[in-house]
Parts: C-alpha cells; structure tokens; sequence
C-alpha cells in the first residue's frame, strides 16, 4: 500500500467536518432479502416437491448453500449498516467494521482508475459497484477503495467526478515535468491519436466483441477442471433428489465390455466436451458485448473496455499513463494465431486476478496486433518492426539447459530404480524430457528478438509463451546488465529495463556482449551516459565496450 492509500482506526482531523458522510444504497438490504431466499429455496423445493426426507445425511448439501447465501446476506445487511463515505476535496474516504471500525482514505489526485461493476442482482435494482484504484501493488489485487453498492447514477457521477481529479493532477504533473527537461512533452507526443480524440471530444472504437472469438478461448487444461467441479457439483445435486447416477456411468465406461483405452477414450472424451461447453458459456457471459474504446475525458483521453452478459464491468485507463504493449503468444496454440493483449500502465495492479490491464479477450493476434498498434499511436508501428536476432549462443546456452535438466531426471529415475522403489522402464523418461527440452529449447531461441524504434523499445522473449513487449523509452527507469558465468563464456549478457508499471521489469536475455551494452544505452537515453565511454566505431564495429 502506498502514501496514496491510508487506513486506520479513526479518520484525522483534516478540517472536513462540514462534509457529510453518505450511506451505502438502502436497496442492498432489498437485494440481499431476494439473496436469502433464493438460498432457502433449493431446500425448500427438495423437501415440499419431491419429497426428500428432512434428514442432514439427504439434505446437506443443500443445507450448506443455504447456509453461505444467509451468511453473506447478513454480513452485506452488517456491511451496509456500518458503512459510510464521504467525498472531500483532497480525500475519498470510507469507514467501516462491525466490531473494529476502519477508516481508509484515497488521496484524489493519486487516483488511478475507477472501475464500475454489477452482478446480475446488482444490475436487477440499479446498483453498481465502484472500485477506486491509486496505483498500489497489492499481492491480493484488492482496490484502493470499495463501495458496494450505490445506485448507478451516482456511480458515474464518482467516476465522472474522480476521474476529472485524476486526469488534472496529471496534466499538472506532466507540465512540471516539461518545465524541467521536456521529457514529458516528448511522452506524451506519442499519443496523438489521444490528443486528437480529446480535441475533437469524439469516442474511437477501437475492437469489438466477435463471437468466433470463442475457439481461441474453450480448448486449455481448465476445460477439465472445469468440467470436473461441473459433474462433482451435478452429482450431489441429483443425489440429494435420490437419484444415483453411478450405475449408468458405470456401464458407460465399464472396461470389461468396452477395454480399458476405448474406456479411458471415452472418459476423456466427454470430460472434455463438456469442459469445453462450460468454457465457451462462461466465456460468452464474461466478454459479450466487449468493447474497446478510446473516449475522451475533461483534459485527456482514456482507453475504455465494457464487457460482460449477466456481471457487467467498465474500465477506464488514463493514457497519459501508457508506456507500452503486451502482446503474449501461448506455444501450443501459436499454431492457431492466438494472443493475449494488455497494456502496460501505471495505476493498474498486475496481480490482480480480473486483469485490469486486459484490452482485449484472447484472440487471433491478426486482430491484436492492429489494435494494439491504435493503441500506440506511433508511427511506424513497433510492433511491425524487425527485431535483432540472438547469436547461436543463445541457443546453445538454452540446449546446456535443457541437456542438464534431463540428466538430472534420469540420474534420480535411475537411482529410484536401482533401489526397487520405481520400476527400471521408467529411465526412459529421461529421454522424453530430454526431447521435450531440446524442442523448447529451439522454441525459445526462436522468439528471441530485440529492437528500438524511435521512441519505444521492442523485446521479444519466452519458451511456452512468446511475449512481445513494447515500452517507451522515456518510461524506463532502471537498466540493469546482468552476465552469469555460463554467458560470460558464450559471450552473452541479459539487459532488463525497469519501469513503473505494468510487471516493473521487462528483459532481453542472452544479448551479444558489445550489442548489449549498444542497446542498453539506446533503451534508455541519458541514462548511461555518465558510466559509458564512447569511442569511435569502426566499419563494422558496434557501439559501446566493455
């Protein structure tokens, strides 16, 4: 948490008495009744509809629903009763607690983002819930600020009202800045498809929602997990009806009549089409309606994304604190030309497990590439620009590894073998890692790239994910080199460039020695200056030295 966030157990003496403090929205209380009953009801209808005898070994599972929906009916009744806040002209401020009252206050002109969301109970009465960011890195990904729940009017009158606060705090920070060494200027001159839009005070739209989207996002290990916690869930249910539903199951897989692969073939087969129809309904009603917009706010513009079918969620980013793009490239679905796309941004927690940076759902990269170019604004796009190859040190450094991790996995297989505890066949598992390795290995020499380009810089990295980064260079902070005793012998040096935002660091790894120095100090301009002596370059020769 930061000094732009404080909590305590009282609020300071700040001179705000005369500001009142507001309640929470009365139709919680509404909402939370309706919340109750439906968590009786499935008792209920069990017991005076079909009859299942109120007993706790018949009814249990659906005693424990009801249970957790009372439970969190009463505590939101506590919540809305003890809950008040207030907004001053410096701070947002809320207090809260049952039986130890809390108060947390957000400076206003360190806020980050206001994000508005509703539930389908929420958005049945009219009430959303506001989330005031400030820029902290909260390992939880918990907000600055919560209130739940306020009608929606007053919802984006906050939001209109705090995001005016933030968009002036920094104009007036970035004109600071300008007043002593003009960077500033020069970072935000990138953006001059977001000062265009301010100016003409017109919405872009930049992507929207495609439901063929879908085949990108249903096929991944979760579809089985998913399909598992589906059936355990369905099969209680149907039990609690005194239904058993084993016996048919068991016929249906039952390898004395059908052998044990056409059994296990059958197992999976269904297992995961029923996965993939859970991924793709939670994926329609997470993302329907997405859109990606660029809006104009009172002094700048903002990327805005709204999506969701029955949980609605809008979330506004300032893009005077852009720095750059992420694009990530999945290795066994590159295939299918699939890529995630954030942005990388100060203000927005990267652990947060809603991905505020997410601009756009998972998709084909011939659709986030382009978008993430808009983004940008720059011209010529990073993203179209060729990146350096790595020298074959690099790969051979990757293929040590992956040779050195199959050595170790076959020397403990042999000794488990040797002692009777594993059986000897298993040894050859060693090679399947080794194979395994040697394919990643290639895989990961392949993606390595690095650029610059005007004013942003370009790395390109990753085995099973292939992540392109595009950072301004105005934004980095830190360049650190690092070169281990195994690239010291192959000629190799990392270079990570640190930043406020996003994941704080983004690395080149395994750089030609001379060319690692000549592109840390063009990453960052200036900021080697005072530790590199230069020297003239011969034809040939590249910039820098040791």
């Amino acid at each position: 948490m930061t000094d732009a966030v404080t909590e305590s157990t009282s609020p300071p003496d700040a001179g705000t008495a005369d500001v009142p403090w507001s309640r929470l929205s009365h139709r919680t209380i509404w909402v939370d009744l309706a919340q109750t009953l439906l968590a009786l009801s499935p008792t209920a209808l069990a017991v005076g509809v079909f009859g299942v005898d109120p007993t706790l070994d018949a009814l249990w599972p659906l005693l424990g629903v009801a249970v957790v929906g009372v439970l969190g009916a009463v505590s939101n009744v506590l919540r809305w009763i003890f809950t008040r806040y207030r907004i001053t002209p410096e701070y947002v401020e809320r207090r809260s607690g049952v039986f130890v009252r809390r108060y947390r206050s957000v400076r206003r002109d360190r806020i980050r983002s206001v994000d508005i969301t509703a539930r389908l109970r929420h958005r049945v009465a009219g009430l959303r819930v506001v989330l005031v960011g400030a820029g902290q890195q909260l390992v939880s990904g918990e907000s600055a600020l919560r209130l739940d729940a306020v009608v929606k009017a007053d919802a984006e009158a906050l939001r209109r009202e705090l995001l005016a606060t933030s968009e002036v705090a920094a104009v007036s920070a970035e004109e600071v800045a300008d007043d002593g060494d003009g960077a500033a200027a020069d970072g935000a001159a990138d953006g001059g498809a977001a000062a265009g839009a301010a100016g003409t005070g017109h919405t872009e739209v930049l992507a929207r929602f495609r439901p063929w989207w879908v085949v990108y996002n249903v096929v991944s290990v979760w579809m089985f997990f998913s399909a598992a916690g589906l059936l355990w869930g369905a099969y209680w249910l149907v039990r609690t009806f005194g239904y058993d539903p084993m016996p048919w199951v068991g016929d249906l897989l039952d390898p004395d009549v059908r052998g044990l692969p056409a059994s296990v073939a059958i197992a999976v087969l269904l297992t995961g089409a029923i996965g993939a129809v859970v991924m793709a309904v939670n994926f329609f009603t997470v993302n329907w309606g997405y859109e990606l917009a660029r809006v104009p706010g009172q002094k700048t513009t903002q990327l805005r994304t709204r999506h969701g079918l029955f949980t609605t969620r809008e979330v506004n980013r300032d893009e005077r604190r852009l720095r750059g793009v992420y694009l990530s490239e999945p290795l066994l679905w590159r295939w299918m030309g699939m890529a995630d796309t954030q942005v990388i941004t100060t203000g927005l927690s990267a652990f947060s497990p809603s991905q505020p940076a997410a601009i756009l759902p998972r998709g084909p990269v011939s659709v986030a590439r382009p978008v993430a170019a808009a983004v940008l604004g720059a011209d010529p796009d990073p993203l179209g620009a060729p990146l350096a190859r790595h020298p074959r040190g690099a790969l051979r450094r990757r293929l040590w590894w992956a040779t050195w991790v199959a050595a170790v996995v076959t020397v403990t297989l042999g000794w488990l073998s040797f002692n009777d505890i594993l059986p000897a066949t298993l040894i050859w598992c060693g090679a399947g890692v080794w194979l395994v390795g040697l394919v990643l290995a290639v895989a990961a020499y392949r993606a390595l790239g690095h650029a610059v380009v005007d004013d942003y810089l370009v790395v390109r990295s990753g085995a099973t994910s292939r992540a392109t980064v595009v950072l301004r260079r105005d934004s980095v902070s830190t360049i650190a080199l690092r070169e281990s005793i195994l690239q010291r012998r192959l000629g190799l040096r990392s270079v990570t460039a640190m930043t406020a935002a996003g994941w704080g660091a983004y690395q080149a790894p395994d750089i030609g020695r001379e060319d690692a120095l000549a592109f840390a100090v063009e990453a960052a301009p200036g900021l080697l200056d005072p530790f590199v002596e230069r020297v003239p370059a011969s034809p040939g020769q590249p910039l820098g030295g040791d």
